[in-house]
């Protein structure tokens, strides 16, 4: 089977939702299927002038250099074919027997093309309202695309939207992330928290909940990591990180007694639950990403979104509880083993070849 995963752009910088489907492609690959992976220059029609120039030399030096994709954060099998293109349009796009839409702009593009592109799938691994407008957004999940949802919260919108869905939850690394530093000897109150500029990702509640169990821990520490250049006027206790490799991603996870999780909406997120697979001990937001995995009082402990002091009350909580943080983090460890990406790769190659052949 021939199979075509549509990105709505380069894939340089490491985002949770480019790495699953790089995943995806290697283990299709691994199945025996031929995959390939398009990365557009250009992905909105009505970009300004300026915008389309500076595009256009991105396209050239890119193409030159090969460096559109994501080879300094993962590692893609070499069978998978990375294509950089100019654009969605169908002549840009080689005939397959499945395409797959990555991104509410990709799936208007996948949505019009023809049937030598292949049987039409949309990933959906958010509700994408942070990204553009949510008459559009929404429209993209009544197009007529198979959808594979990633998570609980995410069928639930299809369901309202009267469409059908297939439930494929995300899978996890077992050889890149692990518990290599016992849980019960992380004692020091150190929490490790991914920094993002959008405001969505809930990092200034996460900062100011950290300040907040500052106050009752006099001696809590923090270490911060994301892509983004460090927040600006960051206390002495709190260092930062940026764009760390994954060998040193794991370091930081060993290294955390809790990892804070803020965010005000997500899909399926990874980091909380290579956290939990690293031993560190989960606080994070009630939302449908992180239920996905995280119960409360049994593997973690959850606070509503949008409230730093909930999230500072919990998070001063888990520190000051030994016994409980302990026990909750042994259980995480022991739940979050059941996401491994060999199972998710079944569901998800089964649900392509069902209806690739469908007559």
């Amino acid at each position: 089977m021939r199979v075509s995963f549509i990105l709505p752009g380069s894939s340089r910088i490491p985002v949770g939702g480019y790495k699953v489907v790089f995943e995806y492609a290697n283990a299709l690959i691994a199945r025996g299927h031929s995959v390939g992976v398009i990365h557009p220059a250009h992905i909105d029609e009505k970009a300004s002038w300026g915008e389309k120039r500076y595009h256009d030399a991105r396209y050239v030096l890119w193409g030159t250099t090969g460096q559109f994709g994501p080879q300094k954060w993962f590692k893609v099998r070499p069978e998978v074919d990375l294509k950089w293109v100019y654009s969605l349009r169908e002549t840009s796009i080689p005939d397959a027997e499945v395409i797959i839409a990555t991104g509410w702009p990709t799936a208007e593009y996948v949505s019009g093309y023809g049937a030598s592109k292949g049987r039409k799938f949309y990933l959906l691994q958010h509700y994408e309202t942070w990204w553009g407008p949510e008459a559009r957004v929404r429209a993209t999940w009544q197009l007529p695309l198979h959808k594979i949802v990633i998570a609980r919260w995410l069928e639930a919108i299809a369901r309202e939207l009267g469409e059908k869905s297939t439930y494929v939850p995300n899978g996890l690394d077992f050889q890149a992330f692990g518990c290599d530093v016992s849980i019960l000897q992380r004692k020091r109150p150190h929490v490790l928290m991914l920094y993002h500029s959008m405001q969505w990702k809930g990092s200034t509640d996460g900062l100011k909940a950290l300040e907040q169990a500052r106050e009752a821990i006099p001696d809590l520490t923090a270490t911060l990591f994301g892509v983004p250049d460090a927040p600006p006027n960051l206390p002495a206790w709190i260092r930062y990180i940026r764009n760390p490799p994954q060998a040193t991603l794991r370091e930081l996870y060993n290294e955390a007694t809790v990892f804070l999780a803020p965010s005000w909406a997500e899909g399926w997120p990874l980091p909380p639950a290579e956290a939990m697979m690293s031993g560190a001990a989960l606080v994070c937001t009630d939302i449908g990403g992180h239920v996905e995995y995280a119960e409360h009082e049994r593997n973690a402990l959850l606070a509503p979104a949008r409230a730093p002091e909930k999230l500072a009350e919990a998070l001063t909580r888990m520190l000051r509880e030994h016994h409980m943080r302990q026990s909750l983090a042994e259980r995480a460890l022991s739940d979050i083993s059941r996401f491994t990406w060999s199972s998710a790769a079944d569901r998800f190659e089964a649900a392509l070849l069902e209806l690739h052949e469908q007559k």
